[in-house]
């Protein structure tokens, strides 16, 4: 099993523990009809461990703050965006809410799925991007094991003021 299998796996784990007892079970994994609609619609297609996370493990419901974000909305998201004043750039889908219109994004065109910070918050299109995580599998394993930024048990947690890299492409891909 490599380790993005392994990956997979924890977090396919994660879900069916936090569903137990619940009376919303989380959302089944699609199909892959539904999967390539989706990537018709977007005009590029998911980074492979994104993908698989659709198809696995479930269409969103799990992860951080409000949890992995189910395709079509993810979808109609980044169309909203897209056509928003924000200069979101071209193949970055906004994978989970965060909160305060913040959104967790994976750069669909990165080796590594870059997950970025999406945070209008500043007022500013040219800060309103940075880096969150070098990979969405290091993003996922900081959920996994509490230690990322917007986990609370996390002991970065929302005392630290958290210095986010800026993201220096954004410039060139919007």
């Amino acid at each position: 099993m490599n380790e993005n299998e392994q990956l997979l796996e924890q977090v396919a784990d994660r879900v069916r523990n936090s569903a137990r007892g619940q009376a919303n079970p989380s959302p089944a994994p699609l199909g892959a009809g539904e999967l390539a609609r989706a990537e018709g619609i977007l005009g590029f297609r998911l980074p492979p461990l994104l993908a698989t996370l659709y198809t696995q493990v479930g269409d969103g419901g799990f992860g951080p703050e409000c949890g992995v974000l189910p395709l079509r909305q993810a979808v109609r998201t980044y169309e909203t965006q897209r056509t928003s004043g924000w200069r979101w750039p071209e193949a970055v889908l906004p994978i989970a809410d965060l909160g305060c219109a913040m959104y967790a994004c994976v750069d669909c065109r990165s080796e590594t799925a870059q997950v970025l910070l999406f945070d209008p918050n500043p007022g500013e299109p040219d800060l309103a991007w940075s880096i969150d995580s070098p990979s969405l599998a290091g993003w996922l394993r900081g959920w996994l094991d509490g230690t990322a930024w917007f986990c609370e048990e996390s002991a970065l947690g929302e005392e630290c003021d958290l210095e986010l890299a800026p993201w220096p492409d954004f410039r060139c891909r919007t």
